[in-house]
């Protein structure tokens, strides 16, 4: 089931999250930054376990990106995260967004859900503000990939 995160779900993302962070295959995120930003993200629960997290943050008036998408190690390959970024992807339909934006490792993942490779410094330089935090900064390896929003 995906839903919208509740606070007392943070812990749990944290720790999804922080198994990819600590080596270096995801941004790490401080409890603080989840708190404030909670209402941007949705959870994946299953037999009432979060086992997944992905969050929508808006950037501009028509551009928003799909940050934090981490899923259980046991529970990956199994649809959870095609669900979050497609409940984000909704999210960003009601907002009335244009373009929603990942940066990623894994592109072939986002191909799947419509998402075109595109070169980074097409995008604003407003993305690079989580980028200030990364230890691989700046030489970044992941991969932009952008998909305009139907409607």
């Amino acid at each position: 089931m995906i839903r919208k995160a509740r606070v007392s779900d943070v812990v749990v993302m944290k720790q999804i999250i922080s198994s990819y962070s600590k080596d270096e295959l995801m941004l790490a995120r401080s409890l603080s930054e989840m708190y404030e930003s909670i209402r941007d993200y949705n959870v994946c629960e299953t037999g009432g376990e979060v086992v997944g997290c992905c969050a929508l943050h808006v950037v501009w008036i028509d551009l928003a990106e799909i940050l934090a998408l981490a899923v259980k190690p046991e529970c990956s390959r199994k649809g959870v995260g095609t669900k979050l970024v497609s409940a984000c992807l909704e999210d960003a339909r009601h907002l009335g967004m244009k373009e929603v934006f990942a940066l990623t490792y894994v592109p072939e993942f986002f191909a799947t859900l419509g998402f075109e490779i595109v070169d980074k410094n097409s995008l604003p330089r407003k993305i690079w503000t989580g980028c200030l935090r990364c230890p691989k900064f700046p030489d970044c390896n992941e991969t932009a990939v952008l998909k305009t929003i139907d409607y």
